[in-house]
Order: C-alpha cells, then structure tokens, then sequence
C-alpha cells in the first residue's frame, strides 16, 4: 500500500493545480475585457490578443487535468478529492475515470472540453471571419415568396454579411467572447465551491474507498461520460455564434452553414454518450432494463430533442429563409438545458446513481442558467423586427412543412419530459412535500409522440419543397408502405402483438424504407460516395433510428422476467431458453471480492453473475451477466445465495430477464453514430442532370431544389 503522499509531493500537486486553475481563471477573465474592447473600438489588436489568451486558456485546462491524473495515479491522497474517491486498489483504467466520477473532477473535465472547442473555433477561423453569406445566399430563397431584393432592404441580407471579412471579424468576436464568458463561469466554480485542488492532512496508510463501486465494475464508464461531454459541451459553439448574430444584427443564414459541422458533431456525440449510457445501465445495474426515464438521463435527454428538432428546422431557414426565430430559440434552448442538465447533476438536488452528493454549486449554476435565458430573450426581443421574414409555408403537404410539424412533436416531447422532470422538484420548493413521477407518465404521454415522428421521419424526405401531387406522393410513398406492410405481418407470424408494438413495427418498416429508397437511388448514381454528405449521411442516421425503435418496442412490449431458486446441476426452461445451474465459486480482485454463479444457457456457454463486495467502500452490489443475440437477450442476475444465511447447501437465487430485440438498440445507435461521421464529411454527390427530376420542382414558373 502506497503512503499517503509526502508533504512536498502533496503540496506540489495542490500548488500546481491551483496554479493552474487560477491561470485559467485571468486568462477566461483577460479574454472577456480584451475581446469586450476590440469590439468597442479601444483595442485595435484584440483579435490577435484574444486568440493568445484561448492558447492560455486551454493550457490552464489541460495542465490542470495532467495534475488531477497524476495524483489520482500516485494514489496522493493528500489532494482531497483524492482522498474522497481514489484508492490503490483501483483498476488502472477506472483510476483514470475517476477524475469525472465525481463533482469537482467532472466540472474539470467540463472545462477541458470546452477550451479544446474554444481552441478549435479560433483556428478553425483564425485570420478571417466566418463566411455569413456564402456565395449562395443573393439565390437561396428563389420560389419561397421571398424577393431578395427587398429582403435585403430590409436588413436581411446587408452588405455587412456579403462583403468580404476583415480578419478581426465582430461576429467571431461576439462568439469567443460568449464563449470566453462561459469558460470563466465554469472556471470560476473551481475557484469557488467546487475546488478540486484543496488539501487535506491524511493519517500514515490512509487509503481512500476508490470511486462508486457502480463505476468501475464496466469498461463502458471509461467512454460514457467523456463522448457525453463532448456532446453537451460542443452546443455551446452554436450557441456563441447565435448570440455573434443577434449582436451584430447579422441575422441571415451564412452563420447556421458556418456552425452546421459543429451542431452536427455535438449531436453525435450526444447521441452516442446516451446509448452507451443506456447500453452502461442494462449490462451493470442488474434491473433488466436500460432506460428508467431517471431525471438524470432525462437532463441529457431534453437538450438531444431540442437539438435533434434544431437539425431539421435549420433546413427550414436554409432553403425558405424562415423560422429564424424559432431556430434561434431552439439553439438557445438546448444549451441552456445543457446548463440546466448541469445543475440536476451536481446540485445534489436529485437522488440519483448518476447524481453527486449535495453540494454548494446549485444555486451558483441555476443563477447562471436564468442569466443565459433572460440575455438570450432579451437580444430576441432586441432584434425582433429583423428576424421577421416574408416566406410562408406554400403547402401543408410539402417538405417546410412536415418539418414544421416534426418540430412541433418535438417540442411537445420535450415540454413532456420536463414537466415529469422538474415538477416534484417544483413541488418539494414550494411546500416540502416529497413525490415523483413515474414510468407510465412518460411511457403513455410520449409514446404517441413517439409514433406520430416515425410516421413523419419517413414522409418528411419524400416531399418536395413547396408542396406536391398526389401522383407523385402516391409513387414515392409506395415502396415505403410495402416494407411497412411486410414488416408488421413478419411481427405478427413472429408472436408480435398488441396495438402499440404492432404499429411502432410497422411505422419503422415505414421510416426505414424511405430512408433505404432514397440511400439506394443515391448509391446507384454515385457508388458508394452516395452514403457522404449531409443528406445521406442523415438517412443512414434515420436507418439508426429506426433500428433502436424497433428495440424499444419489442424490449419494451414483450419483456418477460422471472426468479429462480436452483441447486447445482438444477435445470429451469423459462421464455424457449434453458437455464442450468453449474455451481458457485469466489475470485478475488484487487478492488473487489467477488462469488459468481455459473449458469449455462442453452447448452451453450456458460456465463457468471456475481454478487461483488467492495471492503473498501463498504459496499455490495450485483454484477449481472448477459447473453446477448440479434433474437433475444437473457439477462441474469443473482439476488442472493442463500446458504450464507441459511443450510449451506450451494442454493442460489436467480432472476433471468428475457428481452427481444435489445441488441438493435447498440446496432442502432452504432448506425446513428456512422451516419454522423457520414454527414460531417465534405464532397458529397451532387445530382446529375439525368437525377434531377427527383429532386427539382417547379413552383411559379422557376425550379427549385429539394
């Protein structure tokens, strides 16, 4: 067992880590005053300045997690938060996550990404501004309604977005100075109330009790909170360039293509951070479940609907040239439920396996989140009459909108789920009293949301733009309806029944062959570069989604769970599987001592859940074991062995969980993640003149793209 850490090397890791945070602390602050007084006019060189003072920024950050992992390592325990959550019996590869398995190290980890996105903008637009036209924008809006000429006049297109840019651009300073604001907040709180450099006096071999056993029992806890991270984090880029729009009264489309890349990249690692965490939950908490519409995995929940609705109404303003407001606040909206998802988490206001212990940073961090909101409102409000625009919809049944309408779901899906979030927090502050809101709250209020946005998942890519006709709906709607047809009467010859699973099938057969239908007319014109770019890298996403639909209602619909009380050598036929119990035995591990049960499935393999006790923390939790296929997984957790309360007679009790389907969700969001990689690549097909009748319209006498 290690020392508890030499004075000199304690206070060198206090000492250098408080340097570092305080570094990054002025350098934030400097980079607020510097690039605040260029854009003023009293500091001519502030575009330079303040892209030196990022560089300092990030420096800080990463130097401040280098000492944070080296003390974490080498076990010094005279570093408080090392004391609190490391322990020399700790795995290597859980030792380094430790740093986000708890409040200060994760805050830490905060800022590191996003400094590295702060670096990112000021190289990505390093001596030049963005382009907030584009050599397309005088063009864009033809067949729409909207007449560019008095657009223009009207402020929409100024010659401040086509004229070329100098290199201290004022709408990339109001982006690094929003984002050099944030940076100090969450600097500050390392600073303040949630110091991850403050010492502590330990007594000669102290050794801490290590991490939540929970987190470092599954590979998964490695990967899940860092790509999570880069998900909630990067919105903040989209955020940084709404606000440099609204306050420069540059309001046209150039900064939604300059920011696209950067949502879109967000996105996914959002969306990849709560499949893994999903993925984490089913193969290590032993429930049979994997999605328990916990207030935490709701925080990360809300700001992927908001920002999946953002993706598609961006379309909208693209083409059209309209719902600028909306998308404004959609972009506001979901890194403000980043700040809010924030404090959920680390306000110790919920009671959470994913939630740290109370701490003083709630109040701090809900202040902040009202600060961003009223500022955001208020510059919307500022620039209301500039963000009206002429276009309107032409046609219900068109692309703009089915959008429109896949927007509203998606804003009524995300008001559900913060309702059912938020309210019994609401209630305990106004009279103390304590309640929650359960499972068939959100299961019945978003399951027909759910259903109506596959449905418009597959129409929405079929119609053109500014409306269509019947026969040519008719005509690309037929392929799509044939593979819905077939997919339900597959379900059912398979045993599927119910209302719900039955139709959830059917409108995923829907959406997957509209997708499908339009990646295979893109792959015969182009080869294989027809899955690049953003059109068909977003179908491969919507084939993802569909996949993990799917999952969702078969997992969820025919779930079937039982307990068993076996003796060796004791067979038990539940769900088709047969299930063996082979014997017991115990292992000993560095960080855990564990007794597994051996089962064999099916003849098959023979697979060890385990009831695991850690001394150090003083904890005992189940580790279930799964055998998972594309058909079915059986899941198998021990409840106890009774024999170390009872006869000793080698008995154990089992509970086995059988799920149809739980393998597509991973697949699934495997697929989402592709089809995000896919999206973000440039180059992609453009269509030939043979190809163009499919996606070009003639509306008032002009053709238009789809």
């Amino acid at each position: 067992m290690p020392a508890a850490g030499g004075s000199g090397s304690a206070v060198s890791s206090v000492a250098l880590g408080s340097a570092a945070v305080a570094l990054g602390t002025a350098a934030a602050l400097c980079g607020v005053a510097v690039t605040a007084l260029g854009l003023a006019g009293r500091h001519r060189r502030w575009g330079r300045d303040a892209r030196w003072l990022v560089f300092v920024m990030a420096a800080a950050a990463v130097a401040a997690v280098v000492v944070m992992e080296r003390a974490l390592i080498t076990r010094d325990f005279s570093v408080r938060f090392v004391a609190e959550n490391g322990s020399s019996t700790t795995p290597a590869v859980f030792n380094v996550a430790t740093l986000w398995s708890a409040l200060e190290g994760s805050i830490l980890l905060w800022v590191l990404v996003l400094c590295g996105y702060t670096v990112a903008v000021a190289v990505k637009f390093r001596g030049r501004g963005p382009d907030m036209a584009g050599p397309a924008a005088a063009t864009r809006f033809r067949g729409s309604g909207v007449d560019t000429a008095s657009t223009a006049a009207a402020g929409q297109l100024t010659a401040l977005e086509t004229r070329d840019r100098a290199p201290d651009d004022p709408m990339l300073g109001w982006a690094l100075l929003t984002m050099f604001a944030v940076s100090a907040f969450f600097f500050a709180l390392m600073v303040g109330p949630a110091d991850p450099f403050v010492g502590v006096d330990v007594p000669p071999g102290y050794d801490g009790p290590g991490p939540n056993p929970l987190l470092q029992n599954h590979i998964l806890m490695a990967f899940h909170p860092p790509i999570l991270y880069l998900g909630y984090v990067g919105f903040t880029v989209p955020f940084a360039f709404a606000v440099a729009a609204l306050a420069t009264g540059r309001l046209g489309e150039g900064w939604l293509t300059a920011t696209r890349r950067w949502t879109v990249f967000a996105w996914g690692c959002l969306t990849l951070g709560i499949v893994l965490g999903a993925w984490w939950s089913y193969e290590t908490l032993g429930w049979g479940g994997y999605w328990a519409w916990d207030p935490v995995e709701n925080a990360s929940f809300l700001p992927w609907l908001t920002g999946t609705a953002y993706l598609h109404s961006v379309i909208v303003q693209e083409r059209r040239g309209m719902l600028r407001v909306w998308n404004l606040s959609l972009v506001i909206a979901t890194f403000s439920l980043t700040i809010l998802g924030t404090f959920l988490t680390r306000s110790g206001v919920l009671d959470s396996v994913h939630a740290f212990t109370e701490s003083g940073i709630g109040p701090t961090i809900l202040g902040f989140f009202a600060v961003v909101v009223a500022v955001s409102l208020a510059l919307i409000a500022w620039r209301g009459d500039r963000l009206r625009t002429p276009g309107a919809i032409a046609s219900p049944v068109s692309r703009e909108g089915a959008f429109l309408a896949n927007n509203a779901l998606f804003a009524a899906f995300a008001f559900v789920v913060l309702l059912g979030t938020v309210f019994p927090l609401i209630v305990e502050a106004v009279d103390g009293r304590t309640m929650s809101v359960g499972n068939p709250y959100f299961d019945r209020m978003t399951r027909p949301v759910g259903l109506a946005l596959l449905f418009l998942m597959a129409v929405a890519p079929l119609l053109p733009w500014s409306g269509t006709s019947a026969p040519l709906l008719s005509r690309r709607l037929l392929g799509p309806t044939w593979t819905a047809a077939a997919a339900m009467v597959l379900a059912a010859v398979l045993g599927g029944r119910g209302w719900a699973p039955m139709l959830a099938f059917g409108l995923g057969g829907f959406a997957g062959g509209a997708a499908l239908r339009q990646l295979g007319a893109s792959v015969r014109r182009h080869g294989l570069r027809g899955l690049i770019g953003r059109t068909n890298g977003g179908m491969v996403v919507h084939v993802g989604v569909v996949l993990v639909a799917v999952g969702l209602a078969a997992s969820q619909s025919y779930v079937r769970q039982a307990e068993f009380d076996l003796e060796p050598g004791q067979a038990a036929a539940f769900a088709g599987h047969e299930i063996v119990y082979v014997g017991s035995a115990v292992t000993a591990h560095s960080n855990r001592t564990e007794r597994s049960a051996y089962v064999l499935v099916d003849g098959a393999k023979t697979y060890a859940p385990a009831i695991a006790t850690y001394p150090f923390a003083g904890r005992t939790i189940g580790i279930p074991s799964v055998r998972s296929t594309l058909r079915d997984d059986v899941a198998l957790s021990v409840l106890s062995f009774p024999e170390d309360n009872a006869d000793g007679t080698g008995r154990v009790i089992l509970r086995v969980t059988v799920q149809p389907l739980v393998a597509w969700l991973w697949l699934g969001g495997i697929v989402m993640a592709v089809g995000t990689a896919l999206s973000l690549l440039p180059g992609g097909p453009r269509p030939s003149r043979r190809g163009q009748a499919d996606a070009l319209e003639t509306v008032g006498g002009r053709r238009v793209g789809l």
